[in-house]
């Protein structure tokens, strides 16, 4: 059987990986929203923390989401060093997160639910958003020609890139 690889236009794989990088945004948005909300208004605990703790939660969820769906038909370049990778980019998104919000509550001196979800949750983590899709792009889930992924194509793009024999599927 030959396998015909589907050949998408650049803006086609964009808008692609966009709405995929969505939808898994999407769900983790949700949980961290949850998540922040919970912390900070059922248990109490300030924002900055709230925020970090849900950040993480959202981020590992993020993680398995866009490696094993969002972006699965990029390049594998080993989990330590996407995973690590992944990490410190997730961090700069929770920074830009944690400046949104710090900068209304002890700046602005903006308190109250309304305030921590406007700007930890909408504008906080819309920025960093835009920030993580760029970066997981450009340094953790490679193009399948770039260097670094050469020798660690997943086993489904090593046989897609194997010239097929001109006799196959001939009798």
């Amino acid at each position: 059987m030959v396998r015909h690889r589907q050949t998408r236009s650049p803006m086609q794989m964009l808008i692609h990986e966009m709405g995929k990088f969505g939808l898994v945004g999407g769900v983790c948005y949700a949980v961290d929203f949850l998540v922040s909300n919970l912390c900070h208004t059922l248990l109490g605990m300030g924002p900055l923390s709230a925020k970090t703790i849900s950040t993480v939660v959202a981020a590992t969820l993020s993680y398995i989401g866009n490696r094993q769906w969002s972006f699965n038909h990029r390049a594998r370049t080993g989990l330590r060093r996407e995973y690590t990778l992944f990490v410190i980019l997730n961090t700069v998104g929770l920074v830009i997160a944690l400046g949104c919000l710090g900068f209304a509550r002890y700046v602005l001196d903006l308190r109250g639910v309304v305030a921590f979800n406007l700007f930890g949750n909408v504008l906080g983590t819309g920025l960093g958003t835009v920030f993580r899709f760029w970066a997981y792009k450009k340094w953790v889930f490679l193009h399948p020609d770039h260097p670094k992924a050469a020798t660690t194509r997943p086993p489904l793009e090593q046989e897609r890139r194997q010239p097929v024999p001109e006799h196959a599927g001939q009798v």
